[in-house]
């Protein structure tokens, strides 16, 4: 933790845990220090990829999992405190301090640091936490959504300009994604095939997001829900686009944006609600995107719904 929000959850916790502090230091070295952890409780101060380097930590612990084809961004963590999480894995709290802290706000939990820690202490004393399920990308972890084809490539182009000095924000994102849409997505060949246990595969898809029924993302302190009702707990949903048309995706995102009742519709968009399972499959190496960090390119990714996976302090 930055030394401000370390000093300050030190003495605010005081009595109900005994912190050990770390800072990370390179792509990773979240999962390595979660994984490693001999605590009942980790607490994650970063963004939305520093928690899902420490979620993979943790569910490494049991033999759950191993991180997948790429690692995230960096953040920081400390350990201590009470009770272990199902199969004696820790809880995980979070003090958020990223761009876009999608993960923090699906919780309801508040994006300052100083309000998050109050909320932590409070919720602490009281025994507060959920149980959620989790997603499965591969062998790759992911709290809130996954994702392959153009929304994946607009993460890949924010990462590099992140790590050129740009500050990640609602705006980077959109100007990236229409220069994207201008100048590198292939809007004219679709890649993908979408495959089901007992359903005929549906090809010819641009772009899938598939969600762990939390907000795909942010629009300032807007979710943009590509289904209705996120809960964490009723498997995965996915979003699929037959054709990357521009008129078509401001109808999607205003979809998203303001109608809370049900799925996107359009003549150029498919839903899939609560499965268990699902592959997709590329005919071109394509780019992946799991809770908005950049893995690379893949040809076919296996998704798979965890149940009662963590518990989580909120």
């Amino acid at each position: 933790m930055t030394g401000t929000v370390a000093d300050l959850a030190i003495r605010s916790l005081s009595g109900l845990a005994d912190l050990d502090v770390e800072r990370t230091q390179y792509r990773g070295h979240a999962r390595d220090l979660a994984a490693a952890a001999d605590a009942d409780l980790i607490i994650v101060h970063g963004g939305d990829g520093s928690i899902n380097e420490a979620v993979n930590g943790v569910m490494s612990r049991d033999g759950a999992g191993e991180s997948g084809p790429g690692e995230s961004g960096a953040g920081d963590s400390g350990t201590g405190g009470p009770g272990a999480g199902p199969q004696g894995r820790p809880l995980i709290a979070i003090i958020p301090g990223g761009g876009a802290n999608v993960l923090a706000r699906g919780l309801g939990l508040p994006v300052d640091a100083a309000a998050a820690i109050r909320r932590l202490r409070e919720s602490l004393a009281a025994g507060r936490y959920r149980t959620i399920g989790l997603g499965l990308a591969g062998d790759r972890y992911f709290t809130f959504s996954a994702g392959l084809g153009w929304d994946a490539e607009v993460v890949g182009e924010v990462d590099r300009l992140r790590a050129e000095g740009h500050r990640e924000s609602a705006t980077l994102f959109l100007r990236t994604m229409v220069r994207s849409y201008y100048r590198s997505t292939d809007r004219r060949r679709p890649a993908l095939t979408l495959e089901r246990d007992g359903e005929p595969p549906v090809s010819d898809l641009f772009m899938t997001i598939i969600t762990n029924r939390s907000p795909w993302t942010y629009l300032h302190s807007r979710a943009v829900l590509p289904v209705p009702n996120p809960d964490f707990s009723s498997g995965l949903d996915l979003l699929a686009m037959r054709r990357l048309r521009l008129v078509r995706i401001v109808s999607a995102v205003g979809q998203m944006l303001y109608i809370r009742g049900r799925a996107p519709r359009g003549r150029d968009l498919m839903s899939v609600l609560g499965s268990e399972s699902l592959a997709v499959r590329s005919s071109r190496p394509i780019a992946l995107q799991v809770d908005g960090e950049y893995l690379g390119e893949t040809e076919a990714v296996k998704f798979q719904f965890v149940p009662h996976a963590l518990r989580i302090v909120t």
